[in-house]
Formats: C-alpha cells, sequence, structure tokens
C-alpha cells in the first residue's frame, strides 16, 4: 500500500515545473501502478431538476440570476429517471449520476430520492447525486438507500473561489464532503479549469483535493464551458496542454482516485483527449448532454476509444484494480523526495 503524501506548495509546485512529456511519463506510470492502462470508467448524467437555482456560481447556466435560455424544469417523474437509467446501461455506463439544481435538497424529497436510488440500484447500475448541500441526517438517508457515491465540487482554491461564488462558503462545500464521508457514501469532487484563476488557484485546488484524509474516489476535471448570460461567457479559452498538465498532476498527487474528464470534453480534440488519457484519466461522461451542457455523442466517443484501443470498465470496479506495488524506480525516486 502506497503512503500518502502531504502535499505542500513546494511540492505541488514541482510538478507544475516538470517539462509537460517528463510528467506525462511520470503520471502515466502512477496510473499503471493502480489501474489497468486501457480501461475507462463510464458515467451518465442526468439532471433530474433544471434550472432555478438561487445560487450564483458564475460559469452557471442554471442560476436563476442569469438569463441563458435554460428551460426550467421541476423534479422529473421516476419513470423518466428510469428509462434514461436502462438507455445508459445498454450503452454501456455503470455509474448513473443525476443531478438537481437545488442549494440543498428539502426533507420533503428525501424519500423520493431514497426511492430513485434504490430502483437504479436495482437494475444493476452504480448511483451518484449532486443536489447540493447535505445535513448529516440526509446523508445517512441516501447511504441507507445505498448510493454509491456523492458529487460536490470545490471548483477552484479556497482563495479565488469568492471571487466565482458568494451565496455559499468553501467550508459549506466542505462541510458537505465530510457528512458524505462519515455517512459511508464515496466522494466525487473536483474542480473547474478557465475560470480566471491563476496557477497558485490550481496548485491550490490539487492541494485541497489531495490532501483531504481520504482523497475524493473520484474526481472530475472540468474544463469551463462558457455559456453565453453568464459572468465568465467571455473568459480567455484554456490552452490545450495546460489542461493535460492538470490532469496528469491530479493522476500524480491522487493516485487511487479515478480522474474524470467531465465537462467541456465536447470542445478538446481527439488529440487532447487521446494525452488525457496518456496522462492518466479514467472516466468520463458518456452521452450528448451533462445537465445542460453538450457532451460528446456515444458513437463518437465509442470510435475514439477504439482508435486507441481503450476498453470499458466492467461495473465490478475491484475486479479492475491492480494491486499497489510503486516499484517504478521513477515513481518511487520522486515519490520518496516530495515525501521528505
Amino acid at each position: 500500500m502506497n503512503k500518502k503524501i502531504y502535499w505542500t506548495i513546494d511540492k505541488t509546485q514541482e510538478l507544475f515545473d516538470k517539462p509537460l512529456l517528463e510528467l506525462i511519463f511520470l503520471a502515466h506510470n502512477v496510473h499503471r501502478k493502480n489501474f489497468k492502462p486501457n480501461k475507462v470508467q463510464i458515467s451518465t448524467l442526468l439532471s433530474i431538476k433544471t434550472g432555478s437555482c438561487p445560487e450564483d456560481c458564475k460559469y452557471c447556466p442554471q442560476s436563476s440570476r442569469y438569463k441563458t435560455g435554460i428551460e426550467t424544469e421541476r423534479l422529473i417523474k421516476i419513470n423518466k429517471i428510469l428509462e434514461a437509467a436502462n438507455k445508459a446501461k445498454k450503452n454501456g455506463s455503470s455509474r448513473f449520476c443525476m443531478g438537481a439544481a437545488w442549494r440543498n435538497p428539502k426533507d420533503k424529497d428525501m424519500p423520493y430520492l431514497k426511492e430513485i436510488v434504490k430502483k437504479i440500484k436495482n437494475m444493476g447500475l452504480e448511483t451518484c447525486m449532486t443536489l447540493g448541500s447535505l445535513n448529516k441526517n440526509q446523508a445517512k438517508i441516501l447511504y441507507d438507500a445505498g448510493l454509491d457515491y456523492y458529487n460536490h465540487n470545490i471548483d477552484t482554491s479556497p482563495e479565488y473561489y469568492k471571487k466565482i461564488i458568494t451565496t455559499r462558503s468553501y467550508q459549506e462545500r466542505l462541510n458537505t464532503i465530510q457528512n458524505v464521508r462519515t455517512a459511508g457514501i464515496k466522494v466525487c469532487s473536483g474542480g473547474i479549469i478557465g475560470l480566471g484563476e491563476s496557477i497558485n488557484d490550481r496548485i491550490g485546488l490539487l492541494m485541497q483535493l489531495a490532501n483531504m484524509k481520504t482523497p475524493p474516489e473520484s474526481v472530475p476535471i472540468n474544463m469551463l464551458v462558457k455559456v453565453s448570460g453568464t459572468p465568465l461567457e467571455n473568459n480567455k479559452d484554456i490552452n490545450p496542454f495546460d489542461f493535460i498538465r492538470i490532469v496528469a498532476i491530479a493522476r500524480v498527487m491522487m493516485p487511487n482516485s479515478y480522474i474524470r474528464l467531465s465537462a467541456g470534453r465536447e470542445n478538446m480534440n481527439e488529440q487532447t483527449q487521446a494525452m488525457c488519457f496518456m496522462a492518466g484519466a479514467n472516466s468520463i461522461f458518456y452521452g450528448c448532454k451533462l445537465l445542460t451542457t453538450p457532451n460528446p455523442k456515444e458513437d463518437k466517443d465509442l470510435k475514439l476509444l477504439n482508435k486507441l484501443g481503450i476498453e470499458i470498465e466492467s461495473k465490478n470496479i475491484k475486479e479492475n484494480k491492480i494491486k499497489n506495488k510503486f516499484n517504478n524506480k521513477n515513481y518511487t525516486k520522486f515519490y520518496d523526495a516530495t515525501n521528505n
């Protein structure tokens, strides 16, 4: 079992300073020691309640504060959710994720959410939800229903966060993650690249995730999708190599986590995605939409995976994990040096 590193600013900066190809080589070796290198986990994301969110996240088209043309929709009927889950399973997804544009679910919603989780679990799928803030009791209810993962992104560094969101504090997000972890649910948490953040903010984001007592089992790395009507619609595009670097560093810093290519993949060419897989990404969202933003269609994804010789991982994740033996000389040397 590998020794957990506490990531300081200097240790993390060392990764940012590495030549990109050397960093990718390092990250790829870390990946091969923890996962089968030619497997990718597939998730499908469905918006079960869309728009009218009271939060002011500057990147989000679902905020009620911005005019983005999003059609609002109340919590949808369970039969529609099950139809979508069944389709996702047939298309190869092993995890079905559901998002609701809430600040937090109300207690009156919990029986319905619990029923959804149970029914989808009975279909043989892993379940994930993102519903906003959760208190301890709500997390326990979802755990008892069988929820596997809860997504709650921290988005960026603690210092830059307040420039993006003012209606929910950074600590509130960390509290929800702790409530989820305490209840026994696996954590899905990552961030967004392209918010206007500095390199130091990217360092802060990755340190915050990697230094959790137990890092998130799933780490979505999102590229900002610039939506007309949001305050960030005119942000500068992210250089693909900068994005690949973040993926590689996330892999090195969180060797046992699934690193997911999430929002923004529609704007990535095949070469960028291939380099992300080489750098240790091993999870994607599959389907034509991520809540309200575009995503590559299933057949396009399958063609790319076939070109790269990457297989879809089965739902039994334990069968696909490789025993951790950090015996690669290059990684061991770096690992020992950064832990001193």
